[in-house]
């Protein structure tokens, strides 16, 4: 049929895009647009060929299998098919298993069925050359596209170049149409802002370290910082969150609500500010204000066998106040189950401060008590031990466990509770908003 059809080594084409615009090859060193990129793919298939479009193969490696927040935004685009094989760590490095097989796969099995008259390759790896061989053969013609590379010289097979119909070279002109490098981010890629509602919380000392500081000042020697003044990530045995256990929820003393211990930004892996970077911005910079701030926070523990506090003088235990508070599953019917279930699949993209707001958007738009919105709001920045534990549940339904042991990622859970007291605090907001005359 006279159709092309686009074959995308993702590991080849972001890798080389980010040696080109970064320096070296490490994908977390670049920001993507996706549908930018698709869109730029299609037209230029479409444009050299003189074919339509008839799909775009997407081929990339994904710990198990597991499809990564890019991935879900990606199989959801129109005339766009993502094929996933594994990604393992060996000797310190992340390496693709079964990606060249699946393309080799695909690009026979499309030339066997002569289900397309042109075949766009975007790779450079030289294992494809039986299969653009195979292709040749039953009459397709064999487009080679190839990323400038850093040096000027060929990232690509010269076998594979050799073989090929015809040859294009994706230029920097072309790549940074929807690809920036981190350090220098254009329209695609706007930089992230810091979220300052949960700054004091990262900045907080642990009460240990806090009675040591003031223990000193009262001894004229000065307050010392704290050397662990981070959140739950500072005190011994802390680790990654396990889906089934809500833990590392920092919370404030009850006398006052100081910062959000949820999250740390909305931002991607990688790209979360430190605790020191964040440290007194506060939430009158952008957040909704907390009514009680609170200078130095107590940072409670969240635990499977429920709230410890680390400071002197509290118990231990859920707060009867809390305790009456439903949980998502309570509130959820099977038709809307199910309807969850599809959003995820469709329209989620699993960036997990999105995860944190779409989880507390179902739960308050649930909630048959209007007097639990302000109950819980009340509790920030804890999240209480039941509503936390399901919350980090449904945020491993998106792949934020991969390639970590089956752990949450530490900037991961504060991205997570970021996003999910953004919503509770814009939902809050909008209902003391007063109706206009």
């Amino acid at each position: 049929m006279d159709r092309c059809v686009v074959l995308v080594d993702a590991g080849y084409l972001l890798g080389a895009a980010a040696s080109l615009l970064a320096g070296e090859p490490a994908r977390s060193r670049i920001s993507v647009d996706h549908a930018t990129l698709i869109q730029g793919l299609r037209e230029r298939a479409e444009t050299e060929t003189e074919r339509p479009l008839l799909r775009i193969y997407w081929f990339d490696g994904a710990p198990d299998r597991v499809p990564q927040p890019e991935h879900r935004r990606l199989r959801v685009m129109p005339r766009v098919t993502v094929r996933l094989g594994a990604l393992t760590r060996s000797d310190g490095r992340w390496a693709q298993k079964g990606v060249d097989a699946a393309m080799h796969a695909e690009l026979t099995e499309l030339a066997r069925n002569r289900a397309c008259s042109d075949i766009v390759l975007v790779t450079g790896d030289g294992d494809l050359l039986p299969g653009l061989m195979s292709a040749k053969e039953h009459g397709v013609a064999v487009h080679l596209w190839a990323v400038q590379a850093a040096d000027g010289d060929y990232n690509q097979s010269e076998d594979l170049v050799a073989e090929a119909d015809e040859r294009r070279v994706l230029d920097r002109a072309w790549i940074t149409g929807a690809v920036r490098a981190k350090e220098a981010p254009g329209p695609c890629a706007p930089t992230a802002a810091p979220r300052p509602e949960i700054a004091a919380i990262l900045s907080a000392p642990l009460p240990e370290t806090a009675a040591a500081a003031a223990a000193a000042a009262a001894a004229g020697s000065g307050a010392a910082d704290a050397p662990n003044g981070r959140n739950g990530s500072a005190r011994p045995g802390a680790g990654a969150v396990r889906p089934g256990a809500a833990d590392g929820n920092g919370a404030a003393d009850p006398a006052g609500r100081a910062a959000d211990g949820a999250g740390a930004a909305a931002v991607s892996k990688g790209g979360v500010p430190t605790p020191k970077d964040l440290a007194g911005l506060g939430r009158a910079q952008g957040g909704p204000a907390a009514p009680h701030p609170v200078p130095s926070a107590t940072l409670r523990w969240s635990s499977d066998k429920g709230w410890v506090d680390r400071g002197p003088g509290a118990g231990v235990g859920e707060p009867p106040e809390t305790a009456n508070l439903p949980m998502l599953a309570q509130l959820t019917s099977a038709e809307q189950r199910w309807a969850d279930r599809e959003e995820d699949i469709t329209t989620v993209s699993g960036d997990p401060f999105e995860v944190g707001q779409v989880f507390a958007r179902r739960w308050i738009e649930r909630l048959s008590d209007p007097g639990h919105l302000p109950q819980l709001s009340t509790e920030y920045p804890r999240i209480p031990h039941r509503i936390d534990g399901e919350l980090l549940r449904y945020a491993a339904r998106f792949g934020l466990l991969a390639h970590k042991d089956d752990q949450i990622d530490e900037h991961d859970r504060y991205a997570i509770r970021a996003g999910f007291w953004r919503e509770i605090d814009v939902r809050t907001a909008a209902e003391h908003t007063p109706a206009p005359d």
